[in-house]
């Protein structure tokens, strides 16, 4: 089974047939990182080329809470910002979206993340970031807010979380609160290498949760990574080291070309890619928290994934990931759009 990706590439896609929870309630809480992004006000120039830069809220599962918050959804986001004037405009920033935000912490030592985001000329993103410590990093286990885990249809989460203590026991202990509370675990790598300390790290922090999730999107070169080497083309290699017994769904994003046999992405001109896998996530939770039956239905699960594109694909049309998040209604005019073409 396959599927295809917000900026007209695919994805593949791997599945088995037993979805379920043990809550009745469509929650998805998004566990992580929020920072504030500093984007070039021009496209296509270094950092040092940049004649201003441009704030906005980032972080990989806030951007997934925001997303399935604008589809509709119900949503819910845990992480730790400085109490510092970013902070509190993060927080602000949420509750302006409908999501919830009681899963919040605020460090009075730390300051919350930067992170400066260059948009290259072919429209990809490189880093800069600032967090020596920063807030996120400083999220512990005591901290976290127990109930609303518990709650959870799904519980998602990256692996930026996993770099330092104490936000790693901090995830881990969520994690295992969510699956034993029967949650589905949600989990998309989203590898920045500049923030481990080494490859090698990454590649272990990474896959140390890996068995525990029953979702995964992971990319293309996320997959050459992992695998150290590996060609994300051939499904052997993801078969046979990136899915294990456990997992419900394992979506592998290709980049620029469409395969035969994926669900086709839709084709935009890209502005900023910043947030367009998160949005294609948010929109893909979305569908699941309100019907995990998806998981067996490989026609109704491609419309999941068309819906998804559609997220990403609208979301990679507008500068910011979260100011560039779509509604509801802008997909289901888009799909019809793509259809109709």
């Amino acid at each position: 089974m396959a599927a295809g990706n917000s900026t007209g590439g695919g994805e593949v896609l791997h599945t088995d047939t037993n979805g379920k929870s043990a809550n009745n309630n469509s929650l998805v809480v998004s566990f992580g990182e929020f920072l504030i992004d500093f984007v070039p006000t021009v496209g296509g120039v270094s950092l040092a080329e940049a004649p201003a830069f441009k704030k906005a809220a980032g972080g990989a599962p806030a951007n997934v809470a925001v997303c399935v918050s604008r589809l509709g959804g119900t949503s819910a986001f845990i992480g730790k910002v400085g109490d510092d004037e970013f902070g509190h405009m993060l927080a602000n920033i949420l509750k302006e979206n409908n999501v919830d935000n009681s899963g919040m912490r605020f460090d009075h030592s730390a300051r919350t993340a930067l992170a400066f985001v260059t948009l290259r000329a072919d429209g990809e993103r490189e880093f800069l970031f600032f967090r020596h410590p920063s807030a996120d990093m400083r999220l512990h286990e005591s901290e976290l807010h127990i109930d609303l885990i518990k709650q959870a249809k799904i519980f998602h989460f990256g692996s930026i979380s996993l770099i330092a203590e104490p936000c790693k026991s901090a995830q881990l202990a969520a994690m295992d609160i969510a699956k034993k509370s029967g949650s589905i675990l949600s989990y998309d790598p989203n590898l920045r290498l500049p923030l481990w300390p080494s490859a090698e790290a990454a590649r272990k922090g990474i896959m140390s949760i890996w068995d525990q999730a029953d979702l995964i999107k992971v990319s293309e070169d996320e997959i050459t990574f992992l695998t150290e080497g590996g060609d994300p083309y051939d499904d052997n290699v993801v078969m046979k080291n990136l899915f294990h017994p456990n997992l419900k769904l394992l979506i592998v994003t290709e980049g620029q070309q469409t395969f035969k046999g994926r669900v086709p992405g839709i084709k935009v001109k890209p502005v900023d890619t910043t947030g367009a896998g998160d949005a294609f996530v948010g929109g893909l939770l979305s569908s699941l928290a309100s019907d995990l039956n998806l998981f067996q239905d490989e026609k109704r699960l491609r419309e999941a994934l068309a819906f998804a594109n559609a997220c990403g694909a609208l979301t990679v049309t507008e500068r910011g990931a979260i100011p560039a998040l779509p509604t509801k209604q802008a997909v289901l005019d888009a799909l019809t759009k793509h259809h109709a073409s």
